[in-house]
């Protein structure tokens, strides 16, 4: 909800602070650089220090960050209130995926990741629509300041939440806090400022760079005695796939939103706030499938439940071309049914997804997926603008760069589809499939130390 809120209320944040188009890159891609650069590290944090408690600390740092935003008396003031903010962000968002796995199994996990996704897809829109209505009647700082009180309540309630499991005994790692962090400002970098910048030589350079820190990290972390993220989870049947599929359909949602939204607002000529509601019936569509796959039969003669994340995606698929269609030339009432079939689909294909890997990499590696899902889904949703917002913004209409968007993403949805096809086919099904723990191995120092002892003795 904050980082869509903040697009909405850009124009009124240039106007009252004179800012630069540069700087209003910095107030909403800072926020998304911070986040995406230190979400492993919140989520290994969770592990070391207990997940309330990083939680909580996390939410206490975000409200802090949106009174300073909120307060700010200078382009560079609300800048570093943004960093600070999509810091402390990063430290919130992944306890919430491993409290869920952790404190949850079976049908009553399903029923939780079901509102946990269904909350992240309203987040979305009722920014949009917040922030229509909010810098409309009071200007940009209350999109902030609003943050403050409902901060206060959460981190008071947010001591009724379980702890999670028992805190590892273990160090940081920190030369891999570091290389992360190194690659992902590398990658995250060009992918949210170099559209703006016309795309020159250095945004390929740290491309490649950032690509590069990655392998070097997957180096490290393999010989690490205390990992920072615990890559072994990808070995688990299925996974891969499954997390590729969760991370592309998230990627299509942030790219048909940026492109529909454009089209609503300049193409057609809609205000803000009616570009909003117009989302309205999607979300409607993502929260009644969110909350209706728990009920569906996960075994039987008729297992509906399996093969949903496939049928969702090949839904998703379908609809997002008949929506530019339906509103290529004008607002047409075809449009809300097709935004609700979308937003189903939506669901159906990332929630009982979600589910699956959570079942399959078990509560041992909780943070590990939690911290892969929500880097994961962070580098798609950025990549899904800088690319497909480029194809939107490179189109002779707004009409046109619409349809050649939704075509990318039907595209796209049939290649999440086939991965997820592989989750489905590796794993078992959900009801019959217990918390399997999957217990990490030593690592080479470990071995080592175990080899010295048996041939000493």
């Amino acid at each position: 909800m904050d980082g869509s809120i903040v697009t909405v209320a850009l124009p009124h944040i240039r106007t009252g602070l004179h800012a630069s188009g540069a700087l209003l890159q910095l107030v909403t891609g800072g926020y998304i650089l911070a986040m995406a650069v230190l979400v492993v590290t919140g989520a290994r944090l969770g592990d070391l220090y207990g997940h309330r408690r990083v939680f909580r600390c996390g939410l206490a740092g975000f409200t802090a960050a949106s009174l300073a935003c909120g307060i700010a008396p200078d382009g560079p003031a609300l800048v570093a209130a943004r960093f600070a903010q999509g810091g402390s962000a990063a430290l919130v968002l992944p306890q919430v995926l491993s409290l869920i796995q952790l404190g949850f199994s079976g049908p009553a996990r399903a029923r939780a990741l079901g509102l946990y996704s269904m909350v992240l897809a309203l987040g979305v829109a009722i920014g949009q629509i917040a922030g229509g209505v909010i810098v409309s009647a009071a200007g940009w700082r209350p999109v902030f300041l609003l943050n403050v009180p409902v901060g206060a309540v959460l981190i008071a309630v947010g001591g009724s939440l379980p702890g999670g499991r028992e805190r590892v005994r273990s160090r940081l790692d920190v030369p891999g806090v570091l290389i992360l962090s190194t690659a992902m400002t590398a990658l995250v970098v060009p992918l949210v400022f170099g559209r703006e910048e016309g795309r020159p030589p250095w945004t390929w350079v740290c491309l490649a760079a950032g690509c590069a820190g990655l392998a070097v990290f997957a180096w490290h972390e393999r010989r690490a005695a205390s990992p920072l993220l615990d890559l072994g989870v990808l070995r688990a049947p299925g996974v891969a796939p499954g997390l590729f599929a969760a991370c592309a359909v998230m990627g299509a949602y942030a790219g048909l939103i940026f492109a529909l939204a454009l089209h609503l607002q300049s193409g057609l000529g809609l205000s803000p706030l009616a570009a909003g509601l117009a989302f309205l019936p999607y979300t409607v569509g993502f929260a009644t499938a969110g909350l209706s796959w728990p009920r569906l039969p996960a075994h039987g003669r008729l297992p509906v439940r399996g093969p949903l994340p496939v049928a969702g995606l090949l839904v998703f698929a379908v609809a997002a071309p008949l929506i530019a269609v339906a509103v290529r030339h004008g607002w047409s009432p075809l449009a809300i049914p097709l935004l609700v079939v979308a937003g189903a689909g939506h669901a159906a294909g990332f929630s009982p997804l979600v589910e699956r890997l959570a079942a399959t990499a078990g509560t041992a590696r909780a943070s590990a997926v939690s911290a892969l899902t929500n880097t994961g889904t962070l580098l798609a949703n950025v990549l899904a603008i800088a690319t497909l917002g480029g194809v939107y913004l490179g189109a002779r209409t707004s009409a046109q760069g619409l349809t050649q968007v939704t075509v990318l993403l039907t595209a796209l949805l049939g290649v999440a589809a086939a991965g997820a096809w592989r989750t489905v086919a590796a794993s078992r099904p959900v009801s019959a499939a217990p918390d399997v723990t999957l217990t990490p191995g030593p690592g080479p120092r470990e071995r080592r130390r175990t080899g010295s002892r048996a041939r000493t003795r």
